[in-house]
């Protein structure tokens, strides 16, 4: 398969990699020996060097071990990112157990779910979510629970001040047989020696995708996966250096994104590691500036919230090198501002759970195309199809289809889920459901998902294409088009719109805009007016729950066309 896409990478960055293939934890130890004073973690102020943190890893997998944790065994992380979380997460790996990583902000039924998929045997968690784990403990295969504390690495003045600003979270767990403190756990452990050495096939993280088109599905990502998706990354960034860059950790560790691009690409390369629990994008600027950070990271609306702070000009942010942004468009106006002010660049790529996430970056060093996800990675190969037909292929440039990915970062599978897995992956490639185009340069550009395709009378409608018309009237702040069900036509175009603060504006209004710039079944015939659109902890719009509401109101016989005058 010809690679177009290599003739437009930066200069610097190989077409194809040398892996070592090396699990996490064994990268760890290699970086420990190597760099054994560099400070690995910062957290509130408290500094762990690659040693310190080596020989905690160490102390946990002995601790995992003294429980009868077998190789195999799943360990669940409930965790911001703490200096705990980290030290978990290898701990787990170094004992050849496997890490399965959970948002802390999980309700009840939602945990129980993703406890009972990966058949966990303990769970390592905040102080204020041992309860919530205790209720539900007993419908699950949990027999063990790690309670953690912020406030046990806090420097000593933060730590006596602690419980008097943060009480809701100074919690003392009253121990009993399954449950442990974290630091009288580490205290009572016998480190272990050596490490267990997995295949690289194995198993190494279970990570759960974000459900913002169904049900979350356990992902299934190997030591090779993880590993090499780290060595892609660091590939793409040429002029960072082994022991001397500084990361943003603000991205949560329990997604991939900040998994790989924050945590494991730092502990691989002996990066620096600023933790943030809470990714507020004041805390980013004091990381930065404070820190002298190189790269970050993030999500575009940390990116707009950095821009927008009104003490933006007191940080002095020239450090940084590189940043990275995923999960939804940036901004064409956020990314100059924020390039000019640092003398950084921030290339915009594209991931998910099933890619260890990232398979596509725009290139640093290189060109940047504003509005696309960049270019495949070094041994990335891509291909697009049919939508409705994975054996057609679509090669002229421009052209629409699903956009299909093979590489050492794709996912062995998805967690008891053999029929998904089946239709996900075939003959080794990675259907994404993400509908994208090509140039002739070889960038790709997202423009839909599959799932979220309208068809109307047996047109296929893109919601994308009416996205991007009702994003362009200037009184319209934020949009999105869906399908809702029709009974003569299938399905039928609805708008939801966020006004701008202080303008008002119509369904008809809408409507009309709409009329002037799309074809007559792309036009919405519902248009509904919200405060703000729904959005998952990466940002992305929430459509199913948009969906969920049209329902709801369509129940209640109040699914129509608002055509009284609407203000922000």
């Amino acid at each position: 398969m010809e690679r177009i896409w290599n003739k437009s990478y930066a200069k610097g960055v190989p077409p194809s990699l040398a892996y070592n293939d090396i699990p996490l934890q064994q990268a760890l130890s290699i970086t420990a020996k190597k760099y054994p004073e560099n400070v690995a973690l910062i957290f509130e102020g408290t500094r762990v060097t690659f040693r310190e943190l080596d020989e905690m890893v160490s102390r946990f997998a002995g601790g995992l071990k003294g429980l009868g944790i077998q190789p195999g065994a799943k360990v669940s992380i409930i965790l911001p990112n703490l200096i705990q979380t980290a030290v978990a997460i290898y701990g787990t790996l170094r004992a050849g157990a496997i890490a399965v990583m959970h948002n802390p902000r999980n309700d009840d039924m939602l945990m129980e779910h993703q406890l009972n998929v990966a058949s966990s045997e303990i769970v390592v968690c905040l102080d204020v979510l041992v309860p919530k784990v205790e209720t539900i403990q007993r419908r699950t295969s949990v027999r063990t629970i790690i309670s953690c504390h912020i406030r046990d690495y806090l420097p000593f003045l933060k730590k006596q001040l602690f419980p008097f600003v943060r009480k809701q979270l100074h919690l003392r767990t009253r121990e009993k047989e399954g449950l442990f403190e974290f630091s009288h756990f580490m205290d009572s452990a016998q480190p272990m020696t050596g490490s267990h050495m997995p295949s690289m096939d194995d198993t190494a993280f279970i990570l759960f995708t974000s459900a913002t088109t169904g049900k979350s599905k356990g992902v299934e990502l190997s030591h090779s996966n993880m590993s090499r998706n780290v060595q892609q990354l660091r590939a793409w960034f040429p002029v960072f250096r082994d022991g001397k860059e500084v990361v943003v950790g603000c991205l949560p560790f329990f997604h991939v994104f900040g998994l790989t691009c924050s945590l494991n690409i730092g502990i691989f390369y002996a990066f620096t590691d600023i933790l943030i629990p809470l990714p507020d994008p004041k805390n980013i600027l004091e990381a930065v500036s404070q820190y002298q950070a190189t790269f970050i990271p993030a999500l575009p609306i940390l990116y707009t919230g950095m821009i927008n702070d009104p003490h933006l000009l007191r940080y002095n942010l020239t450090s940084l090198k590189g940043c990275f942004s995923g999960g939804a468009p940036l901004a064409l106006e956020i990314m100059k501002t924020f390039e000019r002010l640092t003398g950084g660049q921030i290339c915009e790529g594209y991931g998910l759970t099933e890619c260890s996430p990232v398979s596509h970056v725009n290139p640093f060093g290189g060109k940047t195309k504003i509005g696309t996800i960049g270019l495949p990675l070094p041994d990335t190969d891509i291909k697009l199809v049919d939508v409705d037909d994975f054996g057609t292929e679509i090669t002229t440039p421009g052209e629409r289809g699903e956009l299909c990915i093979k590489g050492p970062q794709v996912m062995k599978g998805y967690v008891n889920l053999e029929q998904e897995t089946r239709t996900t992956l075939r003959d080794g490639w990675l259907l994404t459901g993400d509908i994208a185009v090509m140039d002739t340069d070889g960038y790709f550009s997202i423009v839909d998902r599959k799932k979220e395709m309208i068809v109307s009378s047996g047109e296929k409608i893109f919601p994308r294409d009416i996205d991007e018309v009702l994003f362009a009237h200037p009184k319209i702040m934020e949009a999105c088009a869906l399908g809702v069900p029709d009974r003569d036509l299938g399905q039928i175009v609805k708008a939801y719109v966020v006004v701008k603060k202080g303008e008002t504006l119509t369904a008809a209004d809408v409507i009309r805009h709409c009329e002037k710039r799309l074809p007559p079944e792309n036009v919405p015939k519902l248009v509904e007016f919200l405060q703000e659109l729904p959005r998952s902890q990466v940002g992305k719009v929430l459509r199913k729950e948009l969906k969920r509401m049209h329902l709801v109101q369509s129940s209640l016989g109040t699914a129509k066309s608002v055509s009284k005058p609407v203000s922000a």
